[in-house]
């Protein structure tokens, strides 16, 4: 069985800009003392003895707990979980540690050229997020009592959303049972934050030892797509990038201008993205972008094959066939739609939105994006501002 507890008690719900990184380290803190538990090595001792698995993430909005465990132990391990989301104990001795660990993971991230991108590409284009350098300096300021003051305004049982894959064939009333006795206050299902995104400059954060480019560019809409138009767009970025036959990055491989690089669609309450990221030597970039730049004006012409279509229709297909091969990859398939838009896309009806997609739909998308001008380009490399520049022309229309 998978399980998947979801606030909405992310980075951008803590209660002040100088706490930022509070939502992280609650969800570090997950694990450990408990009403029924002294510390995190007693916990996991007794969760992990048949093979079960659990773990937690922070985004911008969410803070999930997840677990995996044989379906013989099942109601052990959502009791299990009940007492460690429901019911912690925090202290000081185990915060102190935790904030140790975050600062510890972050600073690593700082080597991380993507981690460093994308941070920086939400701020240009006006979404309220700090980059790495002010998480790191909000670690400090975090108190025992911001901890759970965080904690009781955003663990409540009206912002918590869950999934639950597995053999529920007589279970279902059980799980009910069990989920009505956590002890949770009624609270608010909190709202996803609104930003007004905007264009912006082409941006490069510039590192000595970065000998090649480390690439990140997004075109935004502000308005979320719908079921039909996202698996369109997925099969536009299967075509562009999707595979070493694809338009984009596989004319790239061929040509030796890039290692790899692939396209997204990012589809939020408030707005959607399509993103674009890669990896480049200095020497190929200009090449590579002005590939980019003519596949894409390729699309916006509607010049897109009737092979090419039926191609990735095929993929989408035999991915589907084999999404469903464990719980862990069913609970995955709901857990953005449902947890970042409260849409419940049913696992049967992926074939027929992967039939039904169509070119119009894809060429009317992609001028969506372009045409609304809302975006920027971010590299990560030692090259000057002027190079960057140069290349944001290629992708400016």
């Amino acid at each position: 069985m998978n399980t998947k507890f979801q606030f909405r008690a992310g980075l951008r719900y803590a209660k002040k800009p100088s706490l930022y990184e509070i939502a992280h380290i609650v969800e570090h803190l997950a694990f450990g003392a408990n009403s029924e538990f002294r510390d995190e090595q007693e916990f996991e001792s007794e969760f992990t003895k048949n093979g079960a698995y659990h773990n937690a993430w922070t985004s911008d909005f969410s803070v999930c707990y997840e677990s995996e465990c044989a379906d013989f132990e099942w109601d052990r391990i959502m009791y299990l979980q009940q007492v460690a989301i429901a019911e912690p104990r925090f202290n000081d001795e185990e915060l102190q540690s935790e904030k140790g660990n975050v600062r510890a993971e972050l600073t690593g991230y700082m080597n991380d050229y993507n981690r460093l991108l994308w941070p920086r590409l939400q701020q240009v284009v006006g979404e309220n997020v700090p980059d790495l350098q002010e998480r790191l300096k909000t670690i400090p300021n975090i108190t025992l009592k911001d901890i759970r003051e965080h904690y009781r305004r955003t663990h409540t049982a009206n912002n918590l959303r869950f999934i639950i894959a597995g053999n529920l064939r007589h279970r279902r009333r059980k799980i009910i049972q069990m989920l009505n006795d956590w002890n949770l206050k009624p609270g608010e299902r909190f709202k996803i934050p609104y930003d007004d995104i905007h264009a912006a400059a082409p941006t490069l954060i510039r590192r000595k030892d970065a000998s090649n480019i480390t690439f990140g560019f997004s075109w935004f809409t502000p308005r979320q797509l719908g079921s039909d138009e996202a698996y369109a767009m997925s099969c536009l970025n299967h075509i562009l990038t999707g595979t070493t036959s694809s338009r984009i990055f596989g004319q790239a491989r061929r040509k030796g201008l890039v290692y790899g690089m692939g396209s997204d669609l990012s589809n939020s309450w408030h707005n959607a993205s399509w993103d674009f990221d890669g990896e480049v030597n200095v020497e190929s970039s200009d090449e590579l972008f002005a590939l980019i730049r003519n596949e894409l004006n390729q699309v916006l012409n509607g010049d897109i094959s009737t092979d090419d279509i039926i191609a990735a229709k095929s993929y989408a297909t035999g991915r589907y066939q084999m999404g469903a091969q464990t719980v862990g990859q069913i609970a995955d398939h709901y857990s953005d739609g449902y947890f970042v838009n409260g849409i419940i896309e049913h696992y049967d009806n992926v074939p027929g939105l992967v039939r039904n997609i169509k070119k119009s739909t894809m060429v009317d998308l992609a001028r969506e994006f372009i045409g609304g001008e809302l975006g920027a380009l971010v590299a990560v490399s030692s090259v000057d501002k002027a190079t960057i520049t140069r290349l944001n022309d290629y992708i400016t229309f």
